[in-house]
């Protein structure tokens, strides 16, 4: 007796749903994505401020860095910054020290943990174009690591990823695997 009720039941409230859409009228979308935009607040562009950021790049004889001023554009937020200051070491230094970054590598992606971690995605290129050696590429991990954490409040360490995954090493000898804190012993 009761399954019957909810097999009669059940019609009688779905023609009362479909009753109730039909004359029910959906709003207009326009009206929908004009009231929207009404309450989002307006995002004004930032305007690049420039700002002097210490880059470092190796002494002549590749044994230590040196730090190099630059001024450079210096976007709001600190992950496109890194990506300027990753730019401008690439580019290698303008005095008598010696570049630490390869030609032809480029960021793929930087973004920021809670924890003050940035994670870096490096082209292959950086690995490919590495010229090897040992003191080299630490002087390439801490030319990197020590431009982004010492002008950028944000960042604590870095981690180094290369084209998209974790990597062992740079080039044979760095292990990759755990985030880099900046590392003021080889700084002169």
């Amino acid at each position: 007796m009761r399954l019957k009720r909810y097999f009669l039941a059940a019609p009688a409230i779905l023609i009362v749903l479909g009753a109730l859409f039909l004359f029910l009228k959906p709003e207009d979308s326009s009206q929908t994505v004009s009231r929207a935009k009404e309450r989002t607040p307006k995002r004004r562009p930032q305007a690049l401020t420039k700002s002097a950021a210490n880059l470092y790049f190796a002494d002549k004889d590749n044994f230590f860095l040196i730090a190099e001023t630059r001024t450079l554009a210096r976007p709001g937020e600190p992950e496109e910054f890194g990506k300027v200051i990753f730019q401008a070491l690439e580019k290698g230094p303008s005095a008598r020290l010696t570049r630490t970054i390869p030609t032809g590598a480029s960021v793929r992606a930087l973004y920021l943990g809670e924890n003050g971690t940035a994670v870096i995605d490096l082209s292959e290129s950086v690995s490919e174009n590495h010229p090897g050696g040992c003191k080299t590429e630490l002087l390439t991990v801490y030319s990197l690591v020590n431009s982004l954490v010492l002008n950028i409040p944000e960042i604590d360490s870095v981690k180094i990823l290369i084209g998209g995954r974790e990597a062992m090493t740079l080039a044979g000898h760095m292990d990759l695997r755990f985030p880099f804190k900046a590392n003021m012993l080889l700084v002169r």
